[in-house]
């Protein structure tokens, strides 16, 4: 941001932009991942002239996880179709999310478990002590990873290849594996702004004096609305009450922040609050 103060360069059509620039407002997020999510939705609900690419260049991807005997394995994919299969997503990124895969199949090599496979994929196989019977049990870590319920397990076995690697002198390899954890840090991060097949939501906090409301719709986060609001007339802005200030069109419909939201939405009530006093 502070770089629209500095030299433009090659984008002097945005001279005009800052010109008309009236305050500046922040929303602190829970991961990087999260960030470049909610920044993509804004610039898809809003359609600014001065962003030369609508929506940013990042594609949304999702992972599919097949545990299937005759096309075990992981892949990306550009759509939402995961019939037989398990789909995760969506993720913001084409190489990150083809990383993370690697990485993946570094840690879980599913694909070395299906039937038919090449003599070179049976070799690699047998090195690495998996066939049919390990099928369910590579799946299963998979799935946990990217759910979030065990994606310590990967991590730990990325960074022993790693280390393996770098001791072995190969630092090629060691700085693709390098790679491949961070994908994985960012396919594993917090994301809540965008979800595949969401609700509509109001999530509303408040702190010190001022209220934000944000606007999630068919589980994407592309919107928000402050406002000063004094603490007696907002109505317990808690975990799972509305807040209500002043008129507001959206408090009168009766806001209720869903409870996973209720965090987010005080930490940025203040800082709406810490920025609107500076």
């Amino acid at each position: 941001m502070r770089s629209y103060w500095g030299d433009l360069g090659d984008r002097p059509h945005l001279r005009g932009m800052v010109r008309r620039i009236a305050r500046v407002e922040a929303v602190a997020c829970g991961s990087v991942h999260e960030a470049a999510w909610l920044e993509r939705n804004l610039l898809e609900a809003a359609m600014p002239r001065w962003n030369r690419t609508p929506g940013g260049t990042e594609s949304p991807m999702y992972i599919v996880v097949d545990p299937r005997p005759r096309t075990a394995g992981l892949r990306t994919s550009h759509a939402a179709r995961f019939d037989g299969v398990v789909g995760f997503g969506p993720y913001l990124g084409w190489a990150r999310t083809r990383q993370a895969v690697s990485g993946l199949h570094r840690a879980f090599p599913l694909a070395y478990t299906r039937e038919r496979l090449t003599g070179s994929e049976r070799d690699l196989a047998a090195r690495r002590g998996v066939g049919p019977s390990s099928r369910e049990r590579l799946a299963a870590a998979v799935i946990a990873t990217l759910d979030g319920t065990n994606a310590g397990a990967a991590r730990e076995a990325l960074t022993v290849a790693r280390d393996q690697a770098a001791t072995a002198l190969s630092f090629e390899l060691a700085g693709r594996i390098q790679e491949e954890l961070a994908a994985l840090d960012w396919v594993t991060s917090v994301q809540r702004v965008t979800v595949e097949g969401g609700d509509d939501h109001e999530v509303c906090g408040w702190a010190d004096g001022f209220a934000i409301t944000f606007t999630i719709r068919g589980g994407r986060l592309n919107g928000w609305r402050q406002r000063e609001c004094d603490r007696p007339a907002a109505r317990a802005c808690d975990r799972s009450a509305a807040c209500v200030c002043g008129r507001s069109a959206a408090v009168a419909a009766g806001v209720v922040t869903p409870p996973g939201w209720a965090e987010f939405a005080r930490r940025n009530a203040e800082l709406a609050a810490a920025l609107a006093r500076a």
